[in-house]
């Protein structure tokens, strides 16, 4: 079964807060948060950017098609 703890609820200025129980503590500085019906779902966020994703690529194993420099000719056909 899942572990249930009751929780406080305060207000901190215009926003309604809860201290999270050292328990249930998440990962890393953000997190993400939905509605499910009266259901509030926190998820952690992955954290993870385009850049981290990239870094973790290798090299092509493959090479690149060459590229010609000139433009292709424009059609005369208005769309």
């Amino acid at each position: 079964m899942a572990l249930v703890r009751e929780v406080s609820l305060f207000r901190n200025g215009r926003n309604q807060a809860l201290r999270v129980p050292r328990d249930f503590e998440l990962p890393g500085e953000t997190a993400y948060m939905y509605q499910d019906g009266s259901r509030l779902i926190i998820e952690p966020a992955s954290g993870q950017t385009f850049a981290d994703l990239f870094a973790d690529w290798g090299p092509l194993a493959e090479a690149l098609p060459d590229i010609e420099d000139e433009l292709m000719p424009l059609d005369e056909t208005v769309f």
